[in-house]
């Protein structure tokens, strides 16, 4: 079981986002806690007044909203009863047994998991302390719930396969903005929620992997000017579908200057997954002698690991991203090191399969032969070191005697 505690400062979102769940059939409440009657049958201005009446016992506390997933493994085949007693322990065990939550169960995922919406803010007007709850309350629930319910533990083992989060479904996407709003949302806060990535263009990365694209808007824009950002849904050729969303309209409005936050703390904790990800490159290479990019990608992809090779309008390849799917990260070639840049990483893959992309990109029509000089342009500014193979042997000297001079003896011989 993995818990993930976030705080936050409106309610009313975490409510608004889990009911809007609800109403899409992508999620259905569990459980009511600290609810007189049946919360099932209440409207969502019932449910907030709830909670609401306790935020306003101390107006001090101005982060007071608590957003709390449980991610099971896709092994751990639960009951609504098991995941409600789940809940309710796990509550107990971070000393908010006592608080009213909303525990709602989403089906938007390959792993089950529940989502629970509650406040810091206590009957008495006094606030929980959330400092550090992941490490001191969270983590040992985590452990003590795994052994008493006997559920997969998640120390120790590697993440599964599945990437956890569904790609947008285009073809109703296209048909209004309602779905396209919701099939955007879901993606984009299950990307800034699971993996880790330092940039807007690592991001990207990610969220191309699920149809969807971030876009800072035009230059001189008020909106690129601001930090927002829109989002919009793309099919496979990364064309824009449907209607773009503004970053602020969407639950935990993920503009650009909230993103930067983002980055600045996945620097840190992506750092543990840069020595795996290297290796899981290297056994590929180590596999074979010789080896094209396609089967290079595919290797990767086996892995659960996609590369993206960023290349110009002019067909340059200048860069190389690699998600990583298994840890949940995002790094640039650059970041791992020289070695695996996109110049690097192309020089050690084989030499035809190159040639041939840049015969059918029109670059050269030059038919590769055995030791034979290749005098056409070179088909990219890649192949030098590839190439040094393929170079001839120098060719037989010819000696020729230079003519003499006036008043000079040469009877020395040039050799060329």
């Amino acid at each position: 079981m993995v818990a993930r505690f976030v705080n936050g400062k409106s309610i009313k979102g975490v409510v608004y986002y889990n009911e809007n769940k609800v109403s899409a059939g992508d999620a259905h409440l569990l459980l009511a806690s600290g609810f007189a009657g049946d919360a099932v049958h209440f409207t969502l201005q019932q449910k907030l007044q709830r909670f609401e009446h306790l935020t306003a016992l101390n107006t001090h506390v101005k982060t007071n909203a608590v957003h709390i997933s449980l991610n099971f493994d896709a092994q751990d085949n639960l009951t609504n009863e098991q995941l409600q007693q789940i809940s309710i322990a796990y509550m107990e065990h971070i000393g908010f047994g006592d608080q009213p939550y909303l525990v709602y169960r989403h089906k938007d995922a390959a792993h089950t998991h529940v989502h629970i919406a509650t406040v810091n803010v206590q009957a008495d007007g006094s606030r929980i302390d959330t400092h550090g709850i992941g490490w001191k309350l969270s983590e040992p629930a985590r452990i003590a719930l795994e052994k008493e319910f006997g559920i997969v533990q998640a120390k120790g083992r590697s993440r599964s396969n599945e990437l956890g989060i569904n790609s947008a479904d285009l073809q109703k996407a296209v048909y209004g903005k309602t779905l396209t709003k919701r099939a955007i949302t879901n993606i984009v806060n299950a990307v800034i929620r699971d993996y880790r990535f330092t940039s807007l263009a690592e991001f990207n990365a990610v969220l191309r992997q699920f149809n969807v694209v971030a876009d800072r808007g035009g230059e001189n824009t008020l909106m690129r000017e601001k930090g927002g950002l829109l989002y919009s849904l793309v099919n496979d050729k990364c064309e824009q579908v449907g209607v773009p969303i503004k970053a602020s309209s969407i639950y935990n409005k993920p503009t650009l200057t909230r993103l930067q936050k983002e980055f600045d703390k996945n620097i840190e904790r992506r750092k543990q997954y840069r020595e795996p990800l290297k290796a899981a490159i290297e056994k590929v290479f180590g596999k074979y002698n010789s080896i094209t990019k396609s089967t290079f990608i595919k290797e990767l992809q086996q892995q659960n690991i996609n590369i993206l090779f960023r290349t110009n309008d002019k067909g340059f390849t200048y860069g190389i991203t690699y998600v990583d799917h298994r840890n949940k990260t995002v790094f640039n070639g650059s970041d791992l090191g020289k070695t695996y840049s996109a110049k690097a990483i192309l020089e050690r893959l084989d030499i035809i399969d190159r040639l041939v992309k840049a015969q059918q990109q029109g670059k050269t029509q030059t038919q590769q032969k055995p030791n034979t000089y290749l005098k056409s342009p070179k088909p990219t500014n890649y192949l030098p070191i590839a190439l040094a193979k393929y170079q001839p042997q120098a060719a037989p000297s010819v000696t020729r005697k230079k003519k003499k001079r006036k008043g000079q003896q040469q009877d020395q011989d040039l050799t060329i």
